[in-house]
């Protein structure tokens, strides 16, 4: 049996029982939907969707997903079930304009997007979502933290004139505060509870076998092993002594030794540095960065491990090269490079063998690393009649670039016919994806995420039974791992099934009188379109304000004709001292506005980057003095927002503003042009720079100063000296 209904093409969707009372509870309140992958939780959204439609026929709805390629599997998935038109069916990802999106949105009843798109449009005020009657959030469990989720549910039930949310997951977590934080946040009523177990999803759901092979580390492998292991021992060793460790094992977890390093961190930004802080610093990044190397040795592989090390030997951290010192540590690399180019993982081996016997099965190879997915299809490459393709993000770096949203979906195109039949995916395959037909799914390494590792076994066992394998490193890192992830999984289910018999249903009461309140802008300011990627605009909306987005040359937000903010972070305000871009747009700032104020925002100003304490007091206080710029340190991103709202309401009277743009990077005079090419001379700041300038007379005698002249100059030592007698001097080589 079929579903029959106007908006719905004819014999397309099978008629289930389960998923139509799952709509009807969801038409009644907002609902959260969890069951496992393979359950048509689409096919839920899309038939209350066209109840939604058929209760309010000019409304519009609104389904969100997490990534690029999902948006589009929506679109197609609304296109192919509903007998609506294609035009009115539209896609907003990154890639449509905002001026499009805008125009788009009105002629629009079906809208697949991003929830960064929606957020971003919202927070400029492109359009208003008073017309949508239903919202999807799919993959819901992401409706934690500072994810747009949360704040796009705040906006629409402000707006919407007739809201309903339904949220969608396989997985919501292990933790049920955490799924209480999912339902607040995106103002859930009800849960909708589907388990494998449940009678009227017995007969849906395929089968999966689940089988675990270990393999055992190698002799060689073993050796840098031990290289790494005594190289780490040295530094806690060091750690213990130094008071900032009680132990001095070697399994110490990653996360044991992140949570050190933030309290260091903020250590040294509340009670200033002491040689024992950094030097527990210096050590700590190390071993970080050692038990990093430990685990791509025992999960991942040579060639990995040794790129790794390639990108460690190009940075300019004391902590890398005090590393890059050390006997153990280059034996260890030394090693790796030796054995990369012949012996492989054990991992790489046992994943061939079964390969090459399953080759004709339609497989999807799961990695953590996109270095150990490259040499992976590497390998499967040699095996006849298998056609592997590697899948991975679109982030690029250095030595590899990500894929194009294009090039995704092409390969998915390539998957899903057959012309490739292996996919070896990172974690960008894990969400979603309905890639039918695949029969068996391998874990090249376990994850710790028990969200993760059902959404990683959720690509099989769609529409047939299905295989998994995990490979497993015996006695490493992958066997920890592995246990944490069996142990929450089992921890949800119990929750899972809990909530079920409770029927839990969390009290959300709104004021929707106090929301639409809220929702009164009294102010506007004009927010330079690169700041929308942090959680500050989002935070000003809240207090009510509207931020327009443009691209300016000045400053990050301008709050009235005289004020001109300049906002940093610690690493962004450290870096522009480092790369010398600090001076510049002081000038400017100072230049343009009559009240410009920079906000440093966050801590460790004196901990973070390796900049010397006394480069920063030297930077902040050629900002104050000499510029007469105030300079207002914030905690956070919502400290911040409330800051500017505080400036805001001293600048503007009730109502909005017509704020004029100032900030065309003018041409510096010739004193300040003087000033900004001595200030970028190596360890030479704007203080000395004037010193320099003052005593010599001339960018040009300052450049044919010898040494010994140019330290005659208060704050220059030899040192500072043979560095900018060294840059002017020495000839350029081009890369």
């Amino acid at each position: 049996m079929y579903v029959t209904h106007p908006l719905i093409r004819k014999q397309v969707i099978e008629s289930r029982l389960y998923q139509e009372v799952i709509v009807g509870n969801a038409s009644q309140s907002n609902t959260l939907v969890v069951a496992p992958t393979g359950l048509g939780k689409t096919i839920i959204a899309i038939l209350l969707a066209v109840h939604r439609l058929e209760k309010f026929p000019n409304s519009k709805i609104l389904m969100i997903s997490t990534t690029r390629p999902l948006v589009n599997q929506h679109y197609n998935s609304f296109i192919k079930f509903l007998n609506i038109s294609k035009e009115k069916v539209i896609v907003f990802t990154g890639y449509t304009s905002p001026k499009d999106r805008a125009e788009f949105w009105k002629n629009s009843t079906i809208i697949c997007a991003t929830p960064q798109v929606i957020e971003n449009d919202c927070i400029a005020n492109r359009y208003s979502m008073k017309d949508v009657s239903l919202i999807i959030f799919d993959e819901a469990h992401r409706g934690t933290g500072n994810y747009p989720f949360p704040f796009i549910a705040r906006r629409y039930l402000q707006e919407s004139e007739h809201h309903l949310i339904l949220g969608l997951t396989a997985s919501p977590g292990g933790d049920e505060s955490r799924i209480k934080e999912v339902c607040e946040n995106l103002l859930i009523k009800n849960i909708e509870v589907r388990t494998n177990t449940d009678i009227d999803v017995k007969s849906y759901i395929k089968d999966i076998s689940i089988e675990w092979r270990k393999v055992d580390l190698t002799n060689s492998f073993k050796k840098i092993n031990n290289n790494l292991e005594a190289s780490l021992k040295d530094r806690l060793i060091l750690l213990k002594r130094l008071g900032l460790s009680k132990s001095s094992g070697i399994k110490v977890p990653k996360k044991d030794l992140l949570i050190l390093r933030q309290e260091l961190q903020e250590r040294l930004a509340n009670e200033g540095g002491s040689p024992e802080t950094y030097s527990g610093l210096s050590s700590l990044a190390a071993c970080i960065n050692l038990v990093h190397a430990l685990e791509l040795l025992e999960t991942q592989g040579l060639v990995t491990l040794y790129k790794y090390f390639k990108r460690l030997k190009n940075s300019r951290s004391k902590a890398i090269k005090s590393l890059l010192n050390d006997a153990n540590f280059l034996s260890a690399i030394r090693l790796t490079e030796n054995l990369s180019k012949e012996t492989h993982h054990p991992k790489l081996d046992a994943l061939v063998n079964i390969i090459s016997k399953e080759s004709q099965k339609k497989i999807i190879v799961f990695s953590q690393f996109r270095d150990t997915a490259l040499k992976i299809v590497e390998e499967l490459d040699k095996i006849g009649g298998v056609k592997p393709i590697r899948f991975v993000g679109q982030a690029s770096r250095e030595d590899d670039k990500g894929l194009t949203q294009k090039q995704q979906l092409e390969i998915l195109d390539q998957f899903r016919s057959g012309e490739y039949n292996v996919l070896v995916a990172t974690s960008v395959a894990e969400e979603g994806l309905d890639i039918p037909n695949v029969e068996l799914v391998i874990f090249y390494e376990p994850i710790p995420s028990e969200i993760r590792s059902i959404q990683r076994r959720g690509r099989t066992g769609r529409s047939r039974s299905g295989k998994v394998i995990v490979l497993m490193t015996r006695k490493s890192r992958d066997e920890g791992i592995y246990w944490s992830s069996f142990h929450k999984e089992r921890k949800m289910r119990t929750i899972l099934e809990r909530l079920k018999i409770k029927k839990y249903s969390p009290r959300i009461e709104v004021d929707q009188k106090q929301l639409q309140d809220f929702l009164k802008v009294k102010h506007t300011i004009i927010i330079d379109s690169r700041e929308l990627a942090s959680n500050v605009a989002r935070e000003l909306l809240e207090y009510g304000i509207v931020s327009k987005p443009k691209l300016l040359d000045v400053g990050d937000y301008i709050l009235s004709d005289r004020v001109g903010v300049e906002r940093k972070t610690t690493e962004d305000f450290l870096q522009s001292i480092i790369d010398k871009r600090l001076l510049e747009q002081i000038l400017n700032l100072r230049q343009n506005y009559t009240r410009p104020i920079l906000i440093i925002e966050g801590r460790g100003i004196y901990s973070k980057r390796g900049v010397h304490p006394n480069a920063v007091r030297g930077a902040l206080a050629s900002i104050t003095v000499d510029f007469g710029i105030p300079i207002i340190f914030t905690e956070n991103e919502k400290d911040t927002a409330g800051m500017l709202m505080a400036i805001v309401k001293r600048e503007q009277k009730e109502g909005t503003n017509e704020i004029q743009i100032r900030g065309d990077k003018r041409t510096l005079s010739t004193k300040e042009q003087q000033e900004s090419i001595i200030a970028g001379l190596p360890n030479v700041n704007i203080v000395l720079a004037r010193r320099l300038l003052n005593e010599f007379g001339s960018v040009d005698k300052i450049f044919s100063a010898n040494v010994n002249e140019l330290m005659m100059v208060q704050g220059v030592g030899k040192k500072i000296a043979l560095d900018i007698r060294k840059v002017i001097t020495a000839l350029y080589k081009p890369e």
